[in-house]
């Protein structure tokens, strides 16, 4: 199979990183049986000991430890990594999807509740639409990409007249995006981005997250980058951006422009003893704090380091799985992919359960993809029944995920490779 990254040569960097033990980390030696002989983890920490001696310094100064100041210059200088003009820095990035969700809906701009949602996914992709009355519509997935399909997304265009579409960069692979833009133009639909495990990447250069009307991003433990828990919403859109400032914290316009703030208080002929606890709209409390901001500083001035090891590694995954018999791997020339993990389909589940014994006999990681196909999950089933997605359906029964973080180097991609390659198809 051809590569589907534009990145530089995967044997550019060989170089391996050596992890300082953090304070709380456990090493090797405090390990129980069963982490002993884990050799790979799917994911690894990327909060080091230079972002806890930040953190520390930062401590002992008494600093304003909730959503202040640092949250606040988190947030411009993710906008200018980016290359978005607004961004919210929430608790998580699932509550960074919800946000979404609600941002469109308190917009006044959809013309109905039809969402459509991408087949494979998060749970917290797809459970915003139950949660927020949305009448959610569900995408076939992508064969190369195991994003939504634009050919069915068209379909359900014509058919149904969605108000929002939400897609994935599943794992970090972006979507084929040119003809998704172009039914966005077509169709008049409210795009919003589920960029949680895909910062970094890019589509023919340009860093996702840049393309819909919103993006959410999650710097849980183990992505691309960490704020212990956190997650930012982003958009170029400044109305959307002031409501996003307004339900991140119980619906109060706090976070306005003393202007705006001042605007919505005459609009609403709000007294003035009362201005700083009156709620516009009926919001959540998601705010993070300056905690995690300080930590997330830190990441974010090695961003750029990280992300060129994680799409050098995998460029080697491919490479060793070019042209192997039995297996399927995500594609998207046009595309620079900076993944979370590396995925691939076994050619049969038995195929797949091997590989997983096999794996698991050398201290390698691994699980299915995500939460697999969301129309299988109980609480889609419960409300509207099975449904047909055949592409969905392999990917949910074949795929194997395998470990990619700024911890490993090509060498340690070899091994892991040759692992799963000595599996035949064939029993």
């Amino acid at each position: 199979m051809p590569s589907s990254t534009t990145s530089p040569s995967c044997g550019s960097r060989r170089m391996r990183r050596t992890r300082r033990a953090l304070p709380g980390r456990r090493t090797s030696s405090s390990r129980g049986p069963s982490e002993m002989a884990l050799r790979y983890r799917l994911a690894d920490g990327t909060i080091d000991r230079h972002d806890v001696e930040l953190l520390i310094e930062w401590l002992k100064t008494d600093p304003w430890l909730t959503m202040g100041p640092l949250t606040e210059e988190f947030e411009g200088r993710w906008t200018r990594w980016l290359g978005v003009p607004h961004a919210a820095f929430v608790n998580s990035g699932s509550s960074a999807n919800l946000l979404m969700y609600y941002a469109a809906l308190c917009s006044g701009r959809l013309r109905n509740l039809r969402v459509v949602v991408p087949a494979v996914s998060w749970a917290t992709t797809v459970a915003p639409a139950l949660q927020l009355g949305f009448e959610p519509i569900m995408c076939e997935a992508d064969r190369d990409t195991f994003g939504l399909d634009p050919a069915h997304l068209e379909a359900l265009c014509k058919a149904h007249d969605p108000a929002a579409v939400i897609l994935v960069h599943v794992l970090g692979v972006p979507v084929d995006l040119e003809p998704i833009m172009r039914l966005k133009e077509r169709y008049g639909f409210l795009l919003m981005e589920d960029c949680c495990a895909a910062t970094g990447s890019r589509y023919d250069g340009r860093l996702v997250g840049t393309f819909g009307d919103m993006s959410a991003f999650s710097f849980y433990f183990g992505h691309h980058l960490s704020t212990i828990e956190g997650g930012m919403v982003c958009t170029g859109d400044e109305a959307l951006h002031d409501i996003l400032l307004q339900i991140r914290s119980h619906g109060w316009p706090k976070n306005l422009s003393p202007e705006k703030e001042a605007l919505q208080a005459r609009k609403h002929g709000v007294l003035e003893f009362n201005r700083r606890f009156t709620f516009y709209y009926p919001g959540f409390n998601v705010r993070s704090t300056d905690l995690n901001a300080r930590i997330g500083l830190s990441q974010l001035a090695r961003a750029d380091r990280v992300v060129a090891r994680r799409i050098d590694n995998h460029a080697a995954y491919l490479s060793r799985f070019a042209g192997a018999r039995g297996f399927t791997c995500q594609r998207n020339p046009r595309a620079t992919i900076c993944s979370i993990s590396f995925v691939a389909l076994a050619a049969s589940l038995e195929h797949r359960d091997r590989i997983g014994q096999a794996l698991d006999a050398h201290g390698i990681e691994t699980r299915p993809l995500g939460g697999g196909n969301m129309s299988r999950q109980p609480f889609w089933v419960e409300r509207y029944g099975a449904q047909p997605f055949p592409v969905a359906d392999e990917i949910h029964e074949r795929s194997f995920m395998l470990p990619n973080h700024p911890g490993l180097g090509v060498d340690d991609i070899d091994r892991i490779a040759d692992v799963v390659l000595a599996v035949p198809p064939e029993p």
